[in-house]
């Protein structure tokens, strides 16, 4: 706590549709940081990746009353069901899903970045879990990175509600992300100096279309990038959204409220 930075807001107009509370960095800081937090933040969505965190995420949730959880194997993550039944996974998440405080199935998707040696593995975790949040009616957090095409065609196969979190691709391909339904998630790359493609993506979208996110603790905003991050400082990013889109730090925070309010029907 000592080292950590957070936003000038005294009022709780920020929800954080994207974050990692079971990390060690913020999970240590226990109820102190949470009630710091309530200050500025409404509600926080904290993201799954196997199904230990899962389990982190729900005891969260069922702790702290503005804390709402998903349940999904992050890419990274696809070996922790490495030859488990897709079925024995489905029903997992299934199990995890029923919980009032789970919202979603997420976080799930492809990342080419770290190794393509299992991609087959990571498309098939990716289909079973989308099949699985048609079954159940929930949105679906993805994750996208260096798999664009991939992403894009699975998405067009599947037709799922949710969000592109971190969204890290063009202004193209976003238009192609709305024309399904689905939403962006705009993190803290947005105040970075060499975010070249996510200003135009952001001149360009409807606001209607996107949510608000840390991933923390990863992404802080300028001026506390390589920092800790933490929901408080999406502020910071609602203000450069609000210097790009020529409207207030508030109005953007309250677009980005509605939505996340919306897709996961809260």
């Amino acid at each position: 706590m000592e080292d950590m930075n957070f936003s000038p807001l005294t009022k709780p107009l920020i929800f954080d549709s994207h974050a990692h509370y079971d990390d060690e960095r913020l999970l240590g800081c226990g109820d102190e940081l949470f009630n710091q937090l309530s200050k500025s933040v409404a509600g926080i969505l904290t993201c799954s990746c196997d199904f230990t965190s899962c389990e982190t995420a729900k005891s969260l949730a069922e702790k702290y009353e503005f804390v709402y959880f998903s349940a999904g194997i992050h890419p990274e993550n696809v070996d922790s069901v490495k030859g488990l039944p897709l079925d024995t996974v489905k029903q997992k998440l299934t199990e995890f899903s029923k919980h009032k405080r789970c919202v979603a199935i997420g976080e799930i998707g492809l990342d080419y970045y770290w190794t393509e040696e299992n991609i087959s593995q990571q498309k098939e975790i990716f289909s079973t879990q989308l099949e699985l949040s048609r079954t159940l009616d929930m949105p679906v957090i993805i994750h996208d990175r260096d798999a664009h095409a991939d992403t894009l065609e699975m998405l067009k196969r599947f037709k799922p509600k949710g969000v592109v979190h971190s969204f890290s691709g063009s202004a193209e391909m976003a238009k192609e992300i709305y024309k399904l339904g689905i939403y962006i998630g705009i993190s803290g790359v947005v105040t970075f100096k060499n975010a070249r493609k996510l200003p135009d993506v952001v001149k360009e979208m409807p606001m209607d279309r996107f949510l608000l996110e840390t991933d923390a603790p990863y992404l802080a905003p300028v001026p506390f990038r390589g920092k800790i991050n933490n929901s408080s400082l999406i502020y910071y990013s609602a203000e450069k959204i609000g210097e790009i889109r020529g409207i207030s730090t508030e109005d953007v925070l309250k677009y980005a409220m509605d939505n996340t309010k919306r897709l996961y029907n809260l």
